[in-house]
């Protein structure tokens, strides 16, 4: 057989395997995650590259993507744009704007009239349900509400000095939006981590908005949940439609105080761009861990917690570890358990686009290390895992030790799995039932104890030429 004929033969047999054996295109592919060695000069350079491959900008659009854009608008637009033009009309158009763009983005059709997922439909859904499946759901709903009443802000009040008192008040928000996502896979557990720490709250008005696909608002697992939590409010739209129509209000949909939830590029993007109107929990970007590990760590568990993160793909995965050894290990357990999952495929990618190995010389430099990548998710798999987290300042949600995968923090244990991401675990929190509460002061004082304060206000009135500021006070006290 000639050259070109084994050529011929093997692309043959190479796309055989790819259409009628996928589960073997995994194999096919070659894992080449990123190493950095922190432990030399210069390595800041590398550590940038990796952390702008793990903060997408946002300007990139799949081929679909761009087609998608071009039939709907006419022309190229760059996600921003997109999302300012849908935004913009919903604002201007109302519902007619929305009908229009859940057809042509969606292909759905919105109904006249009432265009929530009728109480019959969650109702169904409900009664359909496997009582296994509601038991899980009633059992996390408790675990969540538990922890989230747990760490409310309480109203607090002083009295500093006779005649005077000072009180600090925290009201629930009325009217929360949610975003549930249902593109690739449908997400009850994203109804329960942000529904339910907005009722620990108190909220009391909240409206759900998940695609018109069958993995979103037509899912029956999504709106089981939905009705076992007592949500009544359930709108077939997504995208930044979708985040619009809440911000601004449509007939059929009143608008909210705020928007929680994650979604697409589009929906972060429309979150952002409706952020002053309403507010929003964050512009999350894609799932990231970080797992610090040293001698003691067991390979195979750190291979399934990066392999949980780059399944979402994509999903950035970091090992930082002082171990020579660990690297190579951990790569050989990733080369093993990618056989057996059902989005190998992805998950290579994945690993390969947004994977890093970071040597550090010791547990110091591996906190410092982490402050500056400040991940979504932590992942301490040291033999002192609680002594190394009160070193790290920054990361979004932290999992000590062998036994608490991020898994269970997605999933069920009670903090809510809406975390910020792409390094913003500096300066941002979590999702938590402190997140709907509003704060605001209330101030006491008696005439005397106002006397008692007069030239200091008068004072700072004058250095401001703000005399009506000084009036206000003097008038009461002449």
């Amino acid at each position: 057989m000639k050259a070109s004929q084994k050529a011929i033969l093997l692309t043959l047999t190479l796309a055989f395997h790819r259409v009628f054996c996928p589960e073997n295109t995994a194999s096919m592919k070659q894992l080449k995650i990123q190493r950095i060695d922190a432990r030399q000069s210069g390595f800041e350079t590398e550590f940038e590259a990796m952390r702008a491959r793990l903060s997408p900008s946002g300007t990139v659009v799949s081929p679909k993507g761009q087609e998608l854009t071009k039939r709907v608008f006419g022309e190229t637009l760059t996600p921003g744009q997109v999302v300012e033009r849908i935004c913009s009309d919903v604002r201007n158009e109302g519902r007619a704007a929305l009908a229009k763009y859940s057809h042509a983005l969606d292909g759905s059709e919105l109904p006249s009239g009432d265009f929530a997922v009728p109480a019959k439909k969650l109702q169904e859904a409900h009664a359909a349900a496997a009582p296994e499946f509601l038991a899980t759901i009633r059992r996390i709903r408790d675990n969540i509400l538990q922890f989230q009443k747990s760490i409310l802000h309480q109203n607090s009040s002083i009295e500093p000095a006779p005649g005077i008192r000072l009180d600090q008040r925290y009201v629930p928000l009325h009217r929360i939006g949610v975003c549930v996502p249902g593109g690739a896979a449908a997400y009850p557990s994203t109804v329960l981590m942000t529904v339910v720490p907005a009722q620990a709250a108190g909220v009391e008005q909240i409206a759900v908005v998940a695609p018109p696909t069958d993995f979103g608002a037509f899912n029956f697992d999504v709106l089981a949940t939905c009705h076992e939590l007592g949500i009544t409010e359930v709108y077939p739209i997504g995208g930044a439609q979708a985040v619009a129509a809440m911000a601004y209000g449509v007939d059929g949909l009143d608008a909210v105080d705020k928007i929680v939830g994650p979604g697409n590029l589009f929906v972060a993007l429309a979150k952002k761009h409706v952020y002053g109107n309403v507010d929003i929990d964050s512009i999350a970007g894609p799932s990231e861990v970080v797992v610090v590990a040293d001698s003691t760590t067991n390979a195979a568990y750190t291979a399934a917690e990066m392999l949980a993160q780059a399944e979402h793909s994509p999903g950035a995965s970091v090992l930082v570890t002082w171990d020579d050894s660990l690297p190579d290990r951990v790569e050989r357990e990733l080369e093993s358990q990618l056989q057996n999952l059902s989005r190998s495929d992805l998950t290579y990618d994945s690993l390969n686009d947004f994977g890093a190995i970071i040597l550090v010389s010791d547990a110091t430099q591996a906190c410092e290390v982490t402050d500056l990548i400040a991940p979504e998710h932590l992942h301490i798999a040291c033999e002192n895992p609680r002594e190394q987290s009160d070193r790290i300042r920054n990361a979004g949600a932290t999992f000590l030790g062998d036994f608490s995968p991020v898994a269970l923090g997605d999933y069920a244990a009670g903090p809510s799995h809406v975390l910020p991401t792409g390094g913003t675990a500096r300066w941002a929190a979590g999702l938590s039932a402190n997140s709907f509460l509003r704060s605001g002061s209330v101030i006491q004082y008696s005439k005397d104890a106002l006397s008692g304060i007069q030239a200091e206000i008068a004072l700072l009135a004058e250095k401001e030429g703000l005399t009506a500021h000084r009036n206000s006070v003097d008038i009461r006290l002449s």
